[in-house]
């Protein structure tokens, strides 16, 4: 038997209106069962810890192993809840449901800037739906915004005041608007035929442009702005509207900029100005600043030593661009045709394309910006070793290979700092509105030389730089001979050489 109790209890807006009550686990039931003497019975129990069932003021609400729960003794979390329904189906007491949270939504607002909702209110037909030749129900555009908080739409005669579209007597149009989630599930659609007057959207023009290829807002719009949308784009589809069964593809969602541990917020005192960074730093700064910091789906701190690091960054980026832009003005960039044999500018090159490599999939396929901007700084890194090593060489053609370099650094870095971008593209003379992304060439990412680990028994005894094209024969004899590797070799029986291609060799002795 159970005990039922009537009290002013239970929330209109949980359950059914009867709740199951187990004090020692839901703490308003322990409130409840500590005022009118109830027993409170423990029926699950951490790890290692025994709950005082008379005495405890704290409901245990983690998962733990079951307890006075006969044959589901010792069972925990999801693994508990299944068993449980199981018994319950198998010997037919109850079953397993899923219990939907959705609530109606008042959809109506008093507001002035919103979808009107096409009905009226009459004295003697009720409430009316505006034909469909009435349709849309425009916003007035002489209605008078006043100070007094409340839409000018309730006093606006000349809007609400309309004939009942059923009997023709006088009647009041319905002056709420509808809730701000009705137009921003759809507006996306009107993107598509943004110039369309007699209809919403152009279903062939929204064939074509649907659905949205990548999506980037907050967490908090996940539960309800994309829930509606997709609920909007599903009646779009079955009318034939649009074609796309989803409405976005892709999504991102970005953290939130933090500042002393806490969201920037003006209630808190720690919004950072962005007019007073830029006029400090630079717009560009700002950017770099923001898109370096994190990855774009976690958190940012805020750190005015990561600032003025950006803008060291990019200080760095101007000086070795301007080292280097007298020479390469009018040269030809280096092509797939192009050949040296000067190492350093084969290195350069090779640089110049992992560079693009990375930093495309970084943004295409990954959405990893952060990291895209650290391989930029990889190859301005690399420029400086490079005009370092040329300054000390008699002088050579390097203009083709250092021309492709400065084309691949301003297209990279311009999605970041656009503006330091077009400057350098103007000096260049390189500056097209148009101008494609670079493509990297595949072959030129791989290296001349590749580092190889020389094992004895397992153990690292030497690193060898070797060609990256060695055969596995001509790997093993540079290994046996190798003057380190002869030190734990000699006069020992060698069992077996192990090579693992392009990485190691591992040279088994007893």
């Amino acid at each position: 038997s159970v005990p039922v109790w009537t009290a002013n209890f239970v929330l209109m807006d949980y359950g059914t209106g009867a709740i199951m009550s187990v004090p020692a686990h839901d703490q308003r039931d322990l409130d409840f069962a500590r005022k009118y003497n109830l027993p409170v019975r423990v029926v699950i129990e951490p790890k290692g810890e025994a709950l005082d069932e008379k005495n405890m003021t704290q409901a245990y609400n983690a998962d733990g192993a079951m307890i006075h729960s006969d044959s589901f003794d010792g069972l925990i979390g999801q693994e508990a809840r299944i068993k449980v329904c199981e018994y319950l189906e198998k010997e037919g007491i109850g079953k397993a449901t899923v219990n939907f949270r959705l609530r109606d939504w008042g959809v109506s607002r008093q507001r002035y800037w919103g979808t009107p909702i096409p009905v009226v209110h009459c004295d003697n037909c009720g409430i009316v739906p505006v034909g469909y030749d009435q349709l849309p129900v425009e916003l007035p555009l002489d209605a008078q915004l006043g100070e007094k908080g409340q839409s000018p739409l309730h006093t606006l005669e000349s809007f609400y005041k309309t004939p009942c579209p059923k009997c023709k007597a006088p009647a009041k149009r319905e002056t709420d608007t509808l809730d701000t989630f009705f137009c921003s599930s759809w507006y996306f659609d009107r993107y598509t035929s943004p110039r369309q007057e007699d209809k919403p959207f152009d279903p062939e023009d929204n064939g074509y442009w649907m659905p949205v290829d990548q999506y980037v807002g907050g967490i908090e719009h996940a539960i309800l702005h994309l829930l509606y949308s997709r609920f909007f784009n599903l009646v779009l589809n079955d009318l034939e509207l649009t074609k796309a069964k989803e409405p976005f593809d892709h999504l991102l969602t970005q953290g939130m900029v933090i500042k002393d541990g806490a969201k920037m917020s003006k209630s808190k005192g720690n919004v950072v100005d962005p007019d007073e960074i830029i006029k400090t730093y630079g717009a560009d700064t700002a950017r770099v600043f923001i898109l370096f910091a994190a990855p774009p789906v976690k958190d940012l701190e805020w750190s005015e030593q990561g600032v003025e690091g950006c803008y060291r960054f990019l200080k760095r980026v101007w000086r070795i661009f301007s080292d280097f832009v007298d020479e390469a003005k009018t040269a030809t960039p280096a092509d797939e045709n192009f050949s040296t044999s000067v190492k350093e500018l084969k290195e350069l090159r090779r640089m110049t394309h992992i560079t693009i490599r990375r930093v495309t999939e970084d943004i295409e396929k990954r959405m990893q910006f952060n990291t895209a901007i650290a391989a930029i700084m990889e190859l301005v890194n690399h420029l400086y070793h490079f005009k370092e090593w040329k300054e000390s060489q008699d002088p050579i053609d390097s203009a083709p290979v250092i021309r492709e370099s400065l084309e691949a650094l301003i297209l990279t870095v311009s999605p970041f700092a656009p503006h330091i971008a077009e400057e350098m593209a103007t000096l260049l003379n390189f500056s097209e509105p148009d101008k494609s992304w670079p493509l990297y060439n595949e072959a030129l990412t791989q290296t001349d030389e590749i580092l190889i680990v020389l094992q004895v028994n397992g153990k690292v005894r030497q690193k060898l730089k070797i060609e990256a094209g060695i055969s596995d024969e001509d790997l093993k004899s540079l290994a046996l001979i190798d003057p380190k590797i002869l030190e734990w070799t000699q006069d020992k029986e060698i069992k077996k050489v192990i090579i693992v291609p392009k990485k190691l060799v591992n040279i088994v002795v007893k």
